[in-house]
């Protein structure tokens, strides 16, 4: 390898891998952008326009996040519809009598409707699935392969609220992927290519999610498919997933720039924050300079530890979704307004599992665009799958912008002071 960033690419198999990743995010930015001018002007309306103007990136400390990769803490006051609510049934589970285990039970069940496995013994007997009185454990959950094909746990501290559900489902993912792959040589006990692992229970997560699902799991009472609870449940998604992607791409275009030896020591902070500037259409709260090291405030950063599968797995997710969902006959792109892509849910479908075992049974042992495109038919990563997604909250986004006279798009201004 020429330089760190070859290596850091190199599992993604493609020389110009580093490109077609700023193609999706193309793809992605015409939704992105309608988000950021409808959160600028909540924001604004919030603080005043003498704080924040019209034309202005976004400063990162109002976002709800230190570094503005997810902007879920600012739903309460930029909901679309503040009187309607989102989907949250957690009240419901808790007056239903929830446990961590009836959770991992329904996850496992959701799988088994797939025509996936049932779980080993080993799963049961040696998982924790509930923080341990006797002992501190890590809580951040996790699965794990003990490697003798037949060994399998998760790990986590789960509350029973709907968030500790979906996290269930997404946590089960892996120990599925694990048991697809088990027959291949340990080499390639792996996903096709670091961000598949993420996608596929992310992917599943956006089933579990679905009120269709809810539903059919009894935690839904009545109907929530009406347009201010669609858009609000949306919204509330597109807050976490849609500012997560130019941040995880910004991560490691800085960190390529640097091993590419195109950016000096002195320029490290400024490069910062014209990438965020330039992708994010966010900027630092005060004027920064070359003394301050903003980058080194995120772990992944002081770890030294790539970054750039989260983006590959948020694309993903969504592109299998879609697969996913046309395969379990809930999405039609021909009929997006009588079966769209976000009220799909892949329970029970014996066709969708077969295209997800078919892709996760390979393993790493096929170059990754090969086992993409046994699950999708596809050997790229496709950003309209996002925007087909999200498409009834972009065209809402679109018209209330244009009601508010919105300026979509961001403005470039001074970020420096001369150290």
């Amino acid at each position: 390898f020429r330089n760190a960033a070859e290596y850091w690419l190199f599992p993604y198999e493609s020389p110009t891998f580093r490109y077609e990743l700023e193609g999706v995010w193309e793809e992605v930015r015409p939704l992105y952008e309608l988000l950021h001018a409808y959160v600028r002007r909540k924001l604004r309306d919030l603080y005043g326009p003498d704080k924040l103007s019209r034309k202005a990136p976004l400063p990162a400390h109002v976002l709800g996040d230190m570094w503005g990769q997810s902007w879920s803490n600012i739903l309460d006051v930029t909901i679309p519809y503040p009187g309607k609510n989102f989907l949250d049934v957690t009240t419901e589970m808790v007056q239903q009598g929830y446990t961590p285990v009836t959770m991992f039970r329904l996850a496992e069940e959701f799988y088994v409707s797939l025509n996936m496995s049932i779980l080993p013994p080993e799963f049961w007997g040696g998982s924790i699935i509930e923080e341990q009185p006797d002992r501190v454990i890590i809580c951040q959950p996790s699965a794990w392969d003990f490697c003798n094909r037949r060994d399998y746990r998760i790990k986590m501290c789960t509350q029973v609220t709907m968030k500790d559900l979906v996290t269930a489902h997404h946590e089960m993912a892996h120990i599925q992927y694990f048991l697809e792959y088990r027959h291949q040589p340990k080499v390639f006990r792996d996903g096709a290519n670091p961000g598949f692992h993420e996608a596929v229970g992310e992917a599943v997560a956006l089933s579990i999610a679905s009120p269709r699902h809810l539903q059919d799991l009894g935690l839904i009472q009545g109907s929530v498919d009406d347009v201010p609870h669609n858009i609000n449940s949306l919204f509330a998604l597109a807050l976490d997933k849609l500012p997560f992607l130019p941040f995880s791409l910004v991560m490691d275009e800085w960190r390529w720039d640097i091993f590419e030896g195109s950016i000096t020591s002195d320029q490290y902070n400024c490069h910062w924050w014209r990438l965020r500037e330039k992708f994010s259409g966010i900027k630092p709260p005060v004027l920064r300079s070359e003394i301050d090291f903003d980058p080194g405030s995120k772990y992944h950063i002081a770890a030294n530890i790539p970054y750039i599968r989260h983006f590959v797995g948020t694309v993903l997710q969504f592109q299998l979704h879609s697969a996913l969902c046309k395969a379990a006959g809930q999405f039609d792109p021909q009929q997006p307004n009588t079966k769209p892509l976000f009220k799909c849910d892949i329970y029970r479908s014996k066709e969708a599992g077969k295209l997800l075992k078919d892709m996760m049974r390979l393993g790493s042992s096929v170059p990754w665009t090969e086992a993409l495109y046994v699950a999708t038919g596809e050997t790229r990563l496709n950003g309209s799958h996002i925007r087909e997604y999200f498409r009834p909250l972009e065209e809402w986004l679109r018209n209330e912008n244009l009601r508010t006279n919105e300026y979509v798009g961001w403005s470039y201004g001074k970020i420096m002071v001369v150290s």
